[in-house]
């Protein structure tokens, strides 16, 4: 199965990201997300990048809650260690975005939670589709925690926190009030390619150095705190409730914006 498509615009290049029925983000996913965007970082032509779901119902639900739990099943058996997070797929396209000299933009266009959020927050710039209902971290309702480390230079601390924590998830207008995401329009692909066009005619040499001066000050520290991130998650699943939570969820087949995690004792 093919889960990444991409189409040229002039000087701008979508990637689109598929994975139908519920849009969960995979391993073998996120492989072609970083292959497709590498590709385009490395295309001297090529000015903008804009990320974006395949369908309107998605633009990436959250990871594929089957697979966190097999990798947690690994670790609790000893199979693999907390190492296996480092380095992965997910974690060299969301640094990569962040490092790259071009201007990458996510164009939300549907349901955004978990690792589709984290995308997204890696980004330079956000568009949400007005009809979006869904955008969040929600990994506390299921027993990890994630999306820490980006969250708070968007949106504050406050803000970030009551949100991580409390697994709250919002909608598009909510989104663009606390500043989660730049601008809402009622089709967030082609805002994101005007936003584009305004940008492909400067010079990308003063828009790299502009997008590398504004995120100097954070980059430094997100790479530590990312390291942090990753091994709390190793460590929750291995040795916390995590995996008879996640299993409840998968065994109820819900909505992660419905789903009441079972008491644990």
């Amino acid at each position: 199965m093919t889960y990444v498509t991409t189409e040229r615009r002039g000087g701008t290049q979508i990637i689109r990201y598929g994975n139908p029925p519920r849009g969960f983000l995979c391993r073998a996913g996120c492989r072609e997300l970083r292959q497709a965007f590498e590709a385009c970082a490395a295309d001297p032509d090529l000015r903008v990048i804009v990320f974006t779901g395949a369908s309107d119902a998605e633009f990436i639900r959250h990871f594929d809650i089957a697979e966190i739990i097999a990798v947690g099943e690994a670790l609790a058996s000893g199979r693999v260690g907390p190492e296996v997070f480092e380095g992965g797929d997910f974690a060299r396209l969301v640094n990569g975005i962040a490092k790259s000299p071009k201007i990458v933009i996510a164009a939300i266009n549907g349901v955004c939670m978990g690792g589709g959020l984290e995308l997204a927050l890696a980004c330079d710039i956000r568009v949400v589709a007005n009809r979006v209902t869904q955008l969040g971290l929600p990994e506390t309702r299921t027993a990890v925690c994630g999306g820490t480390q980006r969250l708070p230079g968007v949106i504050g601390m406050g803000r970030a926190l009551d949100m991580i924590l409390r697994g709250t998830i919002v909608d598009a207008r909510r989104a663009v009030e606390i500043g989660l995401v730049n601008e809402g329009a009622e089709d967030a692909v082609a805002r994101a390619l005007e936003i584009a066009h305004e940008l492909e005619i400067l010079l990308p040499e003063v828009l790299a150095a502009a997008k590398a001066c504004t995120r100097q000050q954070s980059e430094g520290a997100l790479a530590e705190g990312y390291a942090l991130e990753q091994r709390a998650f190793a460590q929750l699943l291995q040795d916390g409730p995590a995996l008879d939570v996640l299993r409840a969820f998968q065994a109820q087949g819900a909505d992660i914006a419905t789903f009441e995690p079972p008491a644990i004792t």
